[in-house]
Order: structure tokens, then C-alpha cells, then sequence
């Protein structure tokens, strides 16, 4: 079931024949996307602390935004107002929302779910509200992101049986109206995978997703607090079984690391906030593993964050300097290191793709991992 969709297309360029990994180009009505890609998340139609014109400079080729802050503040229907998300925060390249449902899942103590929707008090001002399939493609609708999200039920972890084909079986039949309820033809509608960590559910929803003739398909609930190599194994069990010519968008998920494994295991695109929330605490990517920058050792250190990269951060500001502005709380320190971070994951993204086209990925993972989660102290 699908309603017609102008704009949008995937091609698979490539799949390495070493490893498996893909590369292709998802083509949508604000331009083209090249995968594996990494999508930095501007949840309040911002990335926390990044200009749109730096963005631009870290070569980012999507965004993200979520529906559900934005439903509550400013208001979906004044950003439709403005000519939609595009126009409201002038950013002229794809955007995807969240359709909310892992926001709402996550309010426990405050909301109220049945079969119809979800209703649940905003944290902030305690005022009632109510979400639906029907209500989340609206929403999505009027902020007007060129690649919207089911409106989904998100298991936690760890869960039982029950909990996990209940939530599964729902999100299943909330699908479904959220394929009729979409009206709008230059939008891309993509269903959610669920089953919790249990492989038989996971491979039921992955065949019922896939009877939807969308443009991708997601693999939602995982990165939910399971450990890496239960997140793995959901990975390489399910990609496999979504469609081969549609990308796989694998939610919530964006470490260095992350990425080798995702791409490794058949995935095509990446979101997370950790870029910007690890700048926010002091924290940066580098090719030698994620480093702290108000440690000692940094105080009089001429080099850049990361000599491999060429963002406007590396090549304009010291590790010296970057401790001082983190001494001295100043909040430029956290903005330079947030481009520093989401230029790295894109940069990474992009090697890897390349490594991919050579048919090399697998040497590029090796290369790479050990390094990547080694931390220092």
C-alpha cells in the first residue's frame, strides 16, 4: 500500500564484495543524498549551537528535526506558515522528522497509550495533548520534511515477549494508517521495523514493511540501552530482510563505531545527537579515538582537535585554546567543537563510501575500529 510520491529516487551504485557495505544516492526533491551517510539532528529545527551557513561548510547533506518539539513549540502549523521547515529555518537541502513516537514512549509517567493514539502531558507546562497515526502525518505534513517516520511504538529494553509483539503488532497496524492518512505527494513515508531483541518478531515486521512500497525503510528500537552486540546482531538479522534497491535507515545510532557497524551489516543511513551533546561536555572525534579537551595534557597544545581534518574548527583554533574557552565556560568553545564533531562523523561517512567504491571496506573497518573506540583518559 503506498499513495504515489514525485521526486524521490535510490540508486545502489555498489556493494563491496569484500564486506557487503553499499554505497547509492537516495535523490529527493532538495537534492541528492550519497550514502552511507551520517545526518546531524537539529531537534527544535536547529543543530544545537551550529549556524546554517557552518553546516553548510561541514558538507552535511540531511538533517533532522522532530516532530513532536516542534508540534509543541513553535507550533507546526505557524512553520507551515512560513513555507514549511525548509523555509522556516532557510535551510535548502533534505530534511526528515521523527514522527515523535519515541519522544512520547519515553514520557512513562505521563502519558496514556491505546490503540487509537497516545495522550500525554507536555513535561514543561503540563498541558494535555493527543497523537495518532493520523495526528503524527498531519503534523509531519505541515512542518514539511522531504522524508517523514511512521508513528511507531518503541519497546523498551529489556522488555518481555508479550511487550515486544504487542508493541510490534501495533506499530504494524498504526502503519497502516499512517499510509492512508498521508495526503501529500513530495514526501517520502518511511515504516518503522520493531520486534524488540527478539529475532522471530524481528523478522515478522521486517516481511510486513516491506509489503509497504515505500521509499526506505527504517530499523527502529534499538539504541535503547541493549548492549553493542545485541544492537549488532538485530542489525545484521534484519537489513538483509528489507528490500535491496531501498535505503535502510537505522535510527538513533552515530559513534564512529556505530557507523563501521551499521555499514558493515547492510545500513545506509545514520542520526544521532551525540556530536553536538559530546562537544557540549567537552568531548571530540578523532581518528585516534574520542578524546576530552579539558584534560590537563591539552593546556599548551599547538595542534588542532584532529590533524586528518579540515573543518573551520581544526583549521582555525588550538586544543590549547579550546581547553581555555571550555576553562572559562565560554560557549564558542562548545559551537567550534559541535563542528568539529559533525564534520568528522560526514568525513568519516564519506571515506568509508569511497572504501566501499574500491571494494576496500572491509580493510577500512579494520583500519579503523580498534582505534575509533579507544578513549583517553
Amino acid at each position: 500500500m503506498t499513495r504515489n510520491v514525485q521526486g524521490f529516487s535510490y540508486d545502489l551504485v555498489h556493494i563491496c564484495k569484500n564486506s557487503g557495505a553499499r554505497a547509492g544516492v537516495l535523490h529527493t526533491p532538495h537534492g541528492d543524498i550519497e550514502t552511507p551517510i551520517f545526518m546531524p539532528v537539529g531537534t527544535n529545527s536547529t543543530v544545537k549551537l551550529v549556524t546554517n551557513n557552518n553546516l553548510y561548510d561541514t558538507g552535511a547533506q540531511i538533517i533532522l528535526s522532530n516532530s513532536y518539539h516542534l508540534y509543541l513549540r513553535a507550533g507546526s502549523k505557524l512553520i507551515k506558515q512560513f513555507g514549511g521547515i525548509h523555509g522556516w529555518m532557510n535551510w535548502q537541502k533534505p530534511v526528515l522528522t521523527d514522527s515523535g513516537g519515541f519522544q512520547v514512549f519515553s514520557l512513562a509517567h505521563l502519558r496514556k497509550i491505546s490503540e487509537e493514539g497516545v495522550e500525554f502531558r507536555d513535561p514543561k507546562d503540563g498541558k494535555k495533548h493527543f497523537i495518532s497515526p493520523e495526528v503524527s502525518m498531519e503534523i509531519q505534513q505541515d512542518i514539511g520534511a522531504d522524508i517523514i517516520m511512521a508513528f511507531d511504538w518503541c519497546a523498551p529494553y529489556p522488555c518481555d515477549y508479550k511487550t515486544a509483539k504487542d508493541a510490534m503488532e501495533r506499530t504494524h497496524r498504526w502503519l497502516e494508517r499512517c499510509f492512508k492518512a498521508k495526503t501529500s505527494t513530495n514526501q517520502a513515508l518511511f515504516p518503522i521495523c520493531q520486534g524488540a531483541f527478539e529475532d522471530d518478531l524481528r523478522r515478522e515486521s521486517a516481511a510486513v514493511v516491506s509489503t509497504f512500497d515505500a521509499v526506505g525503510y527504517a530499523i527502529g528500537g534499538v539504541s535503547v540501552g541493549e548492549p553493542p552486540e545485541v544492537k549488532n546482531h538485530l542489525v545484521e538479522l534484519t537489513a538483509p530482510l528489507l528490500p535491496e534497491n531501498k535505503p535502510r535507515y537505522l535510527m538513533g545510532v552515530g559513534t564512529p563505531e556505530d557507523l563501521l557497524d551499521g555499514i558493515l551489516r547492510g545500513v545506509d543511513m545514520f542520526d544521532c545527537v551525540l556530536p553536538t551533546r559530546n562537544a557540549r561536555h567537552g568531548s571530540f572525534f578523532t581518528y585516534e579515538g574520542k578524546k576530552q579537551i579539558k584534560n590537563a595534557q591539552y593546556y599548551d597544545d599547538p595542534r588542532p582537535l584532529d590533524e586528518n581534518c579540515d573543518c573551520y574548527c581544526c583549521k582555525n583554533h588550538t586544543r590549547a585554546y579550546l581547553r581555555h574557552l571550555y576553562k572559562c565556560q565560554e560557549g564558542t568553545g562548545q559551537a567550534l567543537m559541535s563542528i568539529h564533531n559533525i564534520k568528522f562523523l560526514i568525513d568519516f561517512a564519506k571515506k568509508a563510501r569511497q572504501a566501499i567504491l574500491n571494494d576496500e571496506f572491509d580493510k577500512f573497518y579494520k583500519a579503523h575500529y580498534d582505534k575509533l573506540i579507544t578513549v583517553s583518559k
